[in-house]
């Protein structure tokens, strides 16, 4: 039977079928269309996922400015580091992309002076390269030897209310080395805990002479006390039964520094006098200096490693105010200004502050609208839910955005794109208010990575139907 025979005999046998039985088979029968899958609802997304606590979301169109979608989005909210963006917006407007910190030596009569100039990325080996350039101009070694911090606030700890031991939380001021942190290692050594105290760096780690450690029998984890001249961390010996090593916070930036300076200038040949610790900086002639990479760079980083060090330098050097909240509060003034700071209440620049609040909508609506929201999307990080989650396979989709994290506090903020395609502003927190509260501080407490990790699978469920739906 040729094909065009068989076209006619199938025609012939439907046509012999009665009415009703033909709709059976094509209407309600096997030859039915299955029905449309509903497309993701990221308030189906919430209930699904059964997280503990609140969920606020937004999601933004960034020409017109319209809520696309949001749930409990005037919920006010801690931002965690999700707050750091709104410090880059804030920056790159008050500074530029291209502003540098400069950390100088003078001369001032008999004194040779280390002025910090701010920079929040100064490391022993920018340090070695500032000895090497004060041995190669010939100067003489200095009667005395003074370190300055006076460019910004000296302030004793970035968040007072969160563990003294913890090195995301050092001291402040202009003079920054390292990120205001010493690494401390330790193993076991003649009987007894071997400690050592390093300005750790890539290319240089000398010893820091101004900290010591040891080991002791006491419950807590770490006790700290300071003279004017040492700072003392005592470690439970419990905790140091086997070698390891951690960061811990510097508490006398400037010390630390000259310290460290006065090692490297050793090394080259130039001794120098026993740093001393100076509130004004005096005249002086500079007779060697070193600059930050760019403001843009600076943000990257920041954005990319989440260092609160780094984002309440920047926030405070944008602001020019004389302390964090201060500073703070001239940023969301600055929100205001362009209608963008409804719901918000900043305390800090890096999302540490215990009483920081934004809401979603609000978040979405900065990231987005704000000036200069245009130069922060290549600064963003690229997919960053994938770190915990893995990749996702033919994604379709890119998202660039901050997490911000905190105990039983899991946020997300960015733009999402299509290639191609659309794009939107977003921000979606989490919070288990009860629990962050009863936990705030601690290291890791009990179900805190379970819940965070819920918290991200669903985050990432609510940009997936995002996609689906509006983009």
């Amino acid at each position: 039977m040729t094909k065009l025979g068989r076209r006619a005999f199938l025609s012939a046998a439907m046509a012999a079928i009665p009415a009703a039985q033909g709709w059976a088979l094509t209407g309600g029968g096997l030859a039915q269309r299955p029905p449309a899958r509903p497309l993701p609802d990221a308030a189906r997304s919430i209930a699904a996922a059964d997280l503990p606590g609140t969920v606020g979301y937004a999601l933004v169109d960034p020409q017109s400015g319209a809520l696309l979608d949001g749930g409990a989005g005037a919920a006010s909210l801690p931002p965690a580091s999700t707050m750091k963006v709104l410090t880059a917006l804030y920056a790159l407007d008050r500074l530029g992309q291209g502003y540098r910190f400069r950390t100088r030596v003078l001369v001032a009569g008999d004194m040779l002076v280390l002025a910090g100039g701010g920079d929040p990325v100064l490391s022993s080996d920018g340090l070695a390269a500032l000895a090497a350039d004060l041995v190669a101009s010939g100067q003489p070694a200095p009667a005395r030897f003074a370190v300055w911090g006076g460019a910004l606030p000296r302030l004793a700890e970035i968040a007072p209310e969160q563990a003294d031991h913890l090195a995301y939380n050092p001291t402040l001021s202009g003079m920054i080395l390292n990120f205001n942190r010493v690494h401390l290692g330790w193993r076991r050594a003649n009987g007894g805990v071997q400690m050592s105290l390093e300005a750790r760096a890539a290319a240089n780690s000398p010893r820091a002479y101004t900290i010591s450690a040891q080991a002791g029998d006491q419950r807590e984890l770490f006790t700290y006390r300071a003279e004017p001249l040492r700072e003392y961390w005592t470690v439970a010996r419990s905790a140091v039964a086997r070698p390891g090593s951690r960061w811990l916070p510097v508490r006398k930036p400037e010390l630390y520094a000259g310290d460290v300076f006065q090692t490297l200038c050793r090394a080259k040949g130039l001794v120098l006098p026993t740093p001393e610790v100076i509130e004004e900086l005096p005249a002086g002639t500079e007779i060697a200096s070193l600059e930050s990479p760019p403001l843009s760079e600076l943000l990257r980083d920041m954005l990319y490693y989440s260092t609160n060090l780094t984002a309440e330098v920047i926030g405070l050097q944008a602001s020019g105010a004389a302390g964090i909240a201060a500073s703070a509060a001239a940023m969301q003034g600055w929100l205001r200004d362009q209608g963008l700071a409804e719901g918000f209440r900043l305390a800090d620049h890096s999302g540490l502050a215990g009483d920081s609040r934004v809401t979603a909508e609000g978040l979405a609506r900065a990231l987005t609208l704000a000036q200069g929201a245009a130069t922060l999307t290549p600064l963003l990080k690229r997919d960053p839910l994938d770190e915990d989650l893995g990749a996702m396979p033919a994604r379709g989709f890119d998202v660039m955005a901050k997490t911000g994290t905190l105990n039983f506090v899991s946020n997300l903020a960015g733009h999402l794109n299509v290639p191609g395609g659309g794009t939107a502003g977003f921000a979606i927190l989490c919070a288990d208010s009860p629990r962050h509260a009863a936990t705030s501080g601690q290291e890791l407490p009990a179900g805190v990575i379970g819940w965070t990790k819920a918290a991200k699978r669903l985050q990432r469920d609510i940009l997936t139907g995002w996609v689906a739906r509006y983009l």
